[in-house]
């Protein structure tokens, strides 16, 4: 399957749906790993808006990109909760790693065993220093 058929599957399956941007934009993103001009231009005339319509709401939400990202991305909580459970320190103690790429996000909504990451569509919570250390290597 092309990438071409890819996207026309993911269009075709929101056909028709009452607010279909941001589901069709996620699944873009999932088979993709980023949301490319071209896309936007096809999602735009599928859903009859502008281009500029569709590349606001890739460009405000953090978790599209337009470009692919060429390590992995680890997504580490640092909302109120996983700072209450210590994530300012293991940020801070994290040791730098150029084959990974860690992103700072707000609640992924695992606020009862935070600290909290989370890879690609997996979460880990109750992160401690080891934990984190050996995730962001299983990643390298």
């Amino acid at each position: 399957m092309t990438d071409q058929d890819e996207l026309d599957g993911i269009l075709a399956a929101h056909a028709g749906r009452e607010g279909a941007l941001l589901p069709i934009l996620h699944d873009v993103q999932a088979a993709f790993g980023h949301v490319s001009e071209s896309a936007v231009r096809q999602i735009a005339q599928a859903l009859n808006l502008t281009r500029a319509e569709v590349h606001g709401v890739v460009s405000f939400y953090h978790d599209f990109r337009e470009e692919p990202e060429s390590r992995p991305v680890l997504k580490l909580c640092r909302a109120e909760s996983c700072q209450a459970r210590g994530v300012e320190a293991l940020a801070a103690a994290l040791p730098e790693n150029p084959r990974v790429k860690v992103e700072t996000v707000y609640c992924l909504g695992l606020c009862s065993v935070g600290p909290a990451a989370m890879v690609g569509h997996e979460v880990h919570g109750r992160l401690d220093a080891a934990r984190l250390g050996a995730l962001v290597e299983s990643l390298a």
